[in-house]
Parts: C-alpha cells; structure tokens; sequence
C-alpha cells in the first residue's frame, strides 16, 4: 500500500482534565508545545478546542486565534482544524472562530446521544455552519457519528452546501452512540467510497481504549488516522499517554507496520485539496 496515511491529533478536547490525566495541555503554551512535540512525531493534522482560564470549554474566537497563530508559527505547514463542537458553545457561537480562516473546522451534520445528552446540530445551524465555512474557505472535517450522517453530507453537496468531495470522519466508541464494530466500519467505507468516489479520503477515531483498534483499521483499509488525548488518555488500561506526541508514535508504527507511509503536511494539503501553507 503506497498512499500515506494522514495523522490527526486531537490535542485537548473539551472533557480530558489534568485530573484525569496531567499530560492534557489546558492552557494556549501548553497546546502549543503538545502540538509541536506531536507534529515532530508525524501529525499533519491538529484538531484544536480551547478552554477558558478555569479549564472549561469555550468558543472563544480570541483564544483560538492565538492558539492558531502559535501552531503555525511552531509547525510550520502544519493543517490547523479548529472545531465547532457542542461541548463549547452554543447556537451561532460555534462558528465563532471561522472569520479566522483555518484550513479546516469540525462540521457535525446531524444529532446523536452522547453519554449524558443529546448532542444537537439542528438543520438550521448546520447549514450556517457550512456556510461560514464556505464563505471563509474553510473545508469541513465532516463528524459521521451515525451512518445518516455519511448520507446527510452527500445531501449537502448535491445542494451545494459543501464544496467539493467531502472529507467524512468516522467516530465509533462514544458511548450511546455508535459502537466499535468491524462490520459496521467495513460499511462505512464501502458507503463513503459509493457515494463520493473510490479516491474520495476518509479518516476514523475510536474513543477511549478503542483508538488503537481503529488506528489499525483505518491503516489497513487505506483511511487516515486521529489520535491524542482528547479522544484517550492512556496507552494501555495501566499506563496513562505520557504526551500527546506518545500517541502520534504509536500511530506511526501502526502505519508503518502495514506497510503505508506518514503523510507530510505537504501531502496531506495534496491529499485533503487544501491550500499550500503561507
């Protein structure tokens, strides 16, 4: 297999605190340095959320222009994904940060349970999700946390809500959502591949001590992969992740082992159509 595998570290997240794991980087310098350390490691991809001075989850355009504006003045090339997820805000402040114009955000296309509530993206803020995306520049990272989510962006292209082949991630693990299964992974490739193309890329995460498992599966199946502590915060049920740059490793060798070469951040941008880096 010669096409290189994306790595994609989800560096904080908004439910990982240092009580559970100390490695995780709350504050803007903390970021940044995971996010250099793991870019060293082989991420092409960092998927960014930001948290207030108490350690909580926000949307604040502010903090995620600096963070952005330290990624890439430390990683250089690196493709900063910057999210417009639930657990931040609400309503039109999730799009908040797009006017910065990353290369990427988040775009969660419909709703689905989560472990202690529903997490809604209702039709309406969808739509002006990926519309500021697309008055920015922004290319969506499409979170399939459901298969009507895979059909719902083939939707939102044929209406022109989304520019190009869809870049679709798919998320299984959470809990009260969908759950990690092979078969049903096998189907959601085969369904990104039939209707956006045999070419089309793709990329998987798999939460908690199922991040490795999906690692390999997307390995094996020609995707990409999403790493990092948002996501896990342990390297096997007795050992916490040391680094977010610990993670990235273990998804090299992963890669490496079947055979695939790690994307540069060059070929990612080839990879995923975005822009060359400034």
């Amino acid at each position: 297999m010669t096409n290189p595998a994306i790595i994609c570290v989800a560096i904080t997240g908004s439910v990982p605190t240092k009580a559970d794991n100390p490695a995780v980087p709350v504050t803007i310098a903390e970021q940044v340095e995971s996010t250099h350390a793991a870019f060293e490691a082989g991420a092409s991809i960092a998927h960014c959320h930001v948290r207030d001075d108490a350690g909580k989850p926000t949307s604040d355009p502010e903090r995620f222009a600096k963070l952005k504006e330290g990624i890439e003045a430390h990683c250089p090339g690196m493709i900063v994904q910057l999210s417009t997820g639930g657990r931040s805000g609400a309503g039109r402040d999730r799009g908040g940060m797009l006017p910065l114009a990353p290369d990427m955000a988040s775009l969660s296309v419909g709703s689905n349970n989560f472990p202690t509530r529903v997490y809604e993206n209702d039709p309406a803020l969808v739509q002006w999700l990926a519309s500021e995306m697309r008055k920015y520049g922004v290319k969506p990272e499409i979170e399939a946390f459901d298969l009507s989510h895979i059909f719902q962006a083939k939707l939102m292209q044929e209406r022109g809500e989304l520019e190009g082949t869809p870049y679709v991630q798919f998320v299984m693990g959470v809990k009260n959502a969908m759950p990690v299964d092979r078969r049903v992974f096998d189907f959601y490739v085969e369904t990104v591949h039939r209707l956006f193309g045999d070419d089309a890329p793709w990329c998987a995460a798999g939460i908690g001590r199922h991040q490795a498992d999906l690692n390999e599966w997307a390995a094996e199946a020609g995707g990409h992969l999403r790493t990092g502590l948002e996501d896990n915060i342990r390297l096997d049920r007795d050992t916490l992740a040391p680094s977010n740059a610990a993670l990235v490793k273990r998804a090299v060798e992963i890669v490496e082992k079947v055979g695939r070469s790690v994307a540069t951040p060059a070929e990612a941008r080839e990879i995923l159509g975005l822009r060359s880096a400034a």
